[in-house]
């Protein structure tokens, strides 16, 4: 099973980016899934997570901007962020808690995208 991230990329202040995390492999389901940042020189920390059925937690810092959500038929989580920051450059990490063919659970990390906002 394998998580690939895609859709960072380079946007002005006050732009608008989606990502995207999908889940590849022999899945049975996909317990929670969620987004992590890391910009230079600090440490990892949470955007927003959302669980199986729904319900979203997101970093202090989101302010309302940023909207997590699943389809859970393509097993694929996105990242809506919009009013993007310069402060909000960053290598964004999707994660995500997956229930293998044999139900065996494993916490994986797609390879993380680049979100670089110009001012």
């Amino acid at each position: 099973v394998q998580l690939q991230a895609s859709g960072g990329g380079l946007v002005q202040a006050g732009g608008s980016l989606r990502l995207s995390c999908t889940a590849s492999g022999k899945i049975s389901r996909i317990d929670r899934m969620g987004w992590y940042r890391q910009a230079p020189g600090k440490q990892r920390e949470l955007v927003a997570d959302i669980t199986y059925s729904g319900i979203k937690k997101y970093g202090d810092f989101v302010k309302g901007r940023f909207t997590i959500s699943r389809d859970n038929a393509k097993n694929t989580g996105y990242l809506q962020m919009d009013s993007l920051k310069k402060e909000d450059t960053a290598i964004y990490y999707c994660d995500a808690y997956i229930l293998n063919e044999f139900l065996r659970g494993d916490h994986l990390w797609g390879q993380g995208t680049l979100v670089t906002v110009s001012s």
